[in-house]
């Protein structure tokens, strides 16, 4: 088949070894953050191949920002569903995440082994002060969709003021914005009714697969059996792999906190990977070590510079924290990190398939129910505040690298503006930007020994 068909015809049903193929290739071409990702999709399955219509993707895109965890790979997951069936589905899901595991063990041992290596070191200088400005635009790209009206700016601020000052757990700033929603949508409903903010469908590239007016396939209607079978699959699936780790390390284990830790973090994750990071850097790095602050940031770059959700960032500090601290004695270091890696992917992406194959037609029946989405629309503003925190954070550390009573470091301050020019003002892409920052980074890396 023809991947643009005709466009006064439908085109032909597409099968499930079709789908698989298509599925890999978005795995590995699919950079650019959840922006671009879905352009991607948008373009490939909307505009070319016309597997489903603009307004039933529209449609998916707006459910999956409901809900927690990484909405591209949601999509992904929920149209795979859609056209065949829970394996259509987890083939997706699973090829969006696949290749940028691989892609970070890799880059991870790399980055571990050869970190001081000077042209390494150099390609990451020059990435730190990058990742600050993508974090700054992440802040003011939610923040322009988000915060419309003096309420939200309220919340945001207060939700900026909570993690910086007080230090309030992620947890409970979400907990306290769902709270501040949830009332608001009862006495102060034109506040909160702002939704997912991308409106409705305004264009047709001709008649699709999965049409404008194709009926809900069976499949994909609520039916209460089929929800608690998959909810128990979903408990087994979790609880199995749990029960090992515990049995085989104890409950204190570094693989089963890992585990635990990121099932946490998985549910939490409202406003995208971008959201959930201020939690992982108090845990991973606060509270249980498994990293330091540069490490951190080191594992971001390496996020935005691999294919597949930001929030695979979680399979570096996985690594780094099991290589640093080897399960098996001091000669498996590697296979430690690679089979942490795993297993905390595993535990961040369950929540999302059970999210997609069990709660999709449920939560679907309910979308536009503002009891629904002001809890949600609260948590978003209140996700602004977190993520210029920790902007902030990533600034501290790569301006003033051994504390404000060191050196300010101005070649990293320089690098810093022109990419957040670059971002904010010219509209460039992140990889270009990260790109053009890692030669300057090495460059700067050369000349300082030769200017000591």
């Amino acid at each position: 088949m023809s991947d643009s068909p005709p466009a006064t015809q439908a085109p032909t049903a597409v099968s499930l070894f079709e789908a698989f193929l298509f599925w890999l290739k978005l795995g590995l071409i699919s950079f650019g953050g959840p922006a671009g990702q879905i352009a991607i999709m948008h373009q490939e399955l909307v505009e070319r191949r016309r597997w489903i219509s603009e307004r039933r993707f529209l449609h998916a895109l707006n459910y999956c920002m409901l809900l927690p965890g990484p909405e591209a790979q949601q999509l992904a997951t929920y149209i795979g569903w859609l056209m065949h069936r829970t394996w259509g589905g987890v083939i997706a899901g699973v090829l969006f995440v696949l290749p940028s595991l691989f892609i970070l063990i890799g880059l991870s041992w790399l980055y571990i082994a050869f970190g001081d290596i000077q042209l390494v070191a150099g390609v990451f200088y020059g990435i730190k002060p990058a990742v600050t400005a993508i974090v700054l635009q992440a802040a003011h790209r939610i923040g322009s969709r988000a915060l419309k009206n003096n309420w939200l700016w309220a919340i945001a601020g207060a939700s900026f003021v909570t993690i910086f000052a007080l230090n309030v757990p992620f947890p409970l700033i979400v907990l306290g914005a769902a709270s501040i929603g949830y009332l608001g949508g009862r006495f102060a409903p034109q506040q909160f009714s702002i939704g997912g903010g991308h409106g409705a469908a305004k264009q047709s590239y001709g008649p699709a697969l999965i049409d404008d007016d194709t009926p809900t396939p069976a499949h994909a209607r609520f039916r209460w059996p089929r929800l608690l079978l998959l909810l128990l699959v979903g408990a087994v699936l979790w609880m199995l792999p749990m029960g090992v780790l515990t049995a085989l390390f104890g409950w204190h284990g570094t693989l089963t906190q890992m585990g635990w830790f990121f099932t946490k973090a998985a549910l939490l994750t409202f406003g995208g990977a971008y959201a959930v990071l201020p939690y992982v850097y108090q845990g991973a790095v606060g509270h249980y070590g498994w990293l330091s602050p540069t490490q951190m940031i080191d594992g971001l770059a390496l996020g935005e510079t691999t294919p597949g959700p930001l929030i695979m960032v979680v399979a570096f500090v996985a690594f780094v924290g099991a290589y640093l601290q080897p399960l098996f004695g001091g000669d498996s270091a590697f296979a430690s990190g690679a089979l942490a890696a795993c297993l905390v992917t595993w535990f961040t992406f369950l929540p999302s398939f059970l999210f997609i194959l069990a709660g999709g037609p449920l939560v679907e029946s309910t979308h536009g129910d503002l009891r629904f989405t002001a809890p949600l629309t609260a948590i978003t503003a209140a996700v602004v505040g977190v993520i210029l925190n920790l902007a902030l954070f990533f600034a501290y550390h790569v301006l003033w690298p051994q504390g404000f009573g060191g050196h300010f470091d101005w070649p990293s301050a320089l690098i810093a503006l022109g990419a957040a020019l670059a971002l904010l003002r010219f509209k460039r892409g992140v990889i270009e930007v990260l790109a053009v920052c890692a030669m300057l980074g090495l460059l700067v890396q050369l000349l300082v020994p030769l200017g000591a």
